[in-house]
């Protein structure tokens, strides 16, 4: 029977703690951590919010990254779309269907949609990103590099929820809510923001009726 020595037993439990575990010191901007999504709840960090100097120009959105000819808001519209628009000069978007999963309602004009940045831009100044340089937080108001980041939804639904975290709105589309609260925490997680008490408390609550998903998520910073 093959043995291993307790040096190498450590330095084994030593890896995998740094790859379930996005709190640690050790994590680095690319590297995917993987954990059930509670234990990603108890590992993001807990503190007030401080919205002091927030301005939603501070995020600079929309841009065309690739140089494809299609801003981030396309880029989003097209890989969402239930049926495929088909794409004119400008990256002007005509046909397609859409479904917002916040509401369950479907759409076949993608003016009727907004892009939603799941967790908002002034709350992720408020947790974090006040500190960040204006790269960083350009970085974070394009995020295509995790689909769960920037979502198309019924313009109705992104204007009821607006600035507001989980403590305070959830999706209308009750059987959403798991997922809504997952995703939040993923990207959290993803950017290394922190949450607040009430926050906490709030999708403590959603995902103590949630199955304990496993989250899968490339850190950003």
């Amino acid at each position: 029977m093959r043995t291993i020595s307790l040096r190498a037993a450590a330095a084994a439990l030593s890896a995998l703690a740094v790859l379930l575990s996005p709190a640690t010191a050790h994590a680095v901007p690319g590297e995917t951590v993987v954990m059930p999504v509670r234990d990603a709840l108890a590992a993001l960090p807990v503190r007030d919010e401080d919205r002091t100097g927030y301005n939603r120009d501070k995020f600079r959105h929309w841009i065309d990254a690739d140089r494809d000819g299609c801003s981030t808001r396309n880029e989003v519209l097209i890989e969402e779309a239930v049926t495929a628009p088909e794409q004119g000069v400008g990256c002007q978007l005509t046909g397609g269907a859409w479904h917002s999963p916040y509401d369950d309602a479907s759409f076949t004009a993608a003016r009727a949609l907004d892009i939603d940045h799941l967790v908002p831009l002034a709350e992720g100044w408020d947790s974090g990103a006040s500190a960040w340089s204006a790269k960083e937080r350009e970085a974070y108001a394009n995020d295509l590099g995790d689909a769960r980041a920037l979502i198309a939804v019924s313009a109705a639904s992104n204007r009821s929820k607006a600035d507001q975290d989980p403590a305070t709105w959830q999706p209308p589309a009750a059987h959403y809510r798991c997922t809504y609260a997952t995703d939040w925490v993923s990207v959290k997680t993803r950017w290394q923001l922190a949450i607040d008490p009430v926050e906490k408390a709030a999708l403590t609550e959603i995902l103590d009726a949630c199955p304990n998903t496993s989250v899968e998520v490339v850190l950003a910073r």
